[in-house]
């Protein structure tokens, strides 16, 4: 699993936007600045969409005003269902990135294979990326929503 001091592992991100799918390199897009990274087990799903989700969205100028240069929702979805997923809940503020293959969340070691449920998925988590190196890393334990609230990570900034 990756760990605080430790650089973003290279990998591919996908959002949807007015021209189409753009494809970010992790490795530089959070190479400069500071970034909270959230992810999600899957967009529309209830904890995610009532309460995950929505924090950030509620917080973002209080982000903003402790230093955070972008808020990232990242799950393993198409970069289709990620943007719908965004425009339903006024996310226009959050980058809202999809890891279709799941492949960017194995090479963080934080995927989790999830059976009949959609399979490989994403352990719910935050994280804080400074100049491309994790400075904080908060992974909730299975079925739980504690660690990686927006709440915590402000309180943590």
């Amino acid at each position: 699993m990756i760990e605080v001091n430790k650089a973003v592992p290279a990998g591919e991100l996908q959002q949807l936007t007015s021209d189409g799918i753009q494809v970010h390199q992790a490795s530089e897009l959070f190479a400069k600045g500071t970034s909270v990274v959230f992810a999600v087990p899957g967009a529309f799903t209830p904890t995610c969409s009532a309460a995950h989700l929505p924090g950030f969205v509620v917080n973002f100028d209080e982000f903003n005003a402790k230093g955070v240069d972008r808020v990232v929702c990242v799950a393993v979805n198409d970069a289709f269902v990620m943007d719908a997923w965004g425009k339903s809940a006024n996310a226009e503020n959050l980058m809202m990135l999809a890891d279709g293959d799941g492949s960017y969340h194995k090479a963080l070691g934080l995927s989790m294979e999830t059976g009949g449920f959609g399979g490989i998925r994403s352990q719910r988590y935050a994280m804080v990326i400074k100049d491309g190196i994790v400075s904080q890393l908060f992974v909730e334990q299975p079925k739980q929503f504690e660690v990686s609230t927006a709440e915590n990570v402000l309180a943590n900034l």
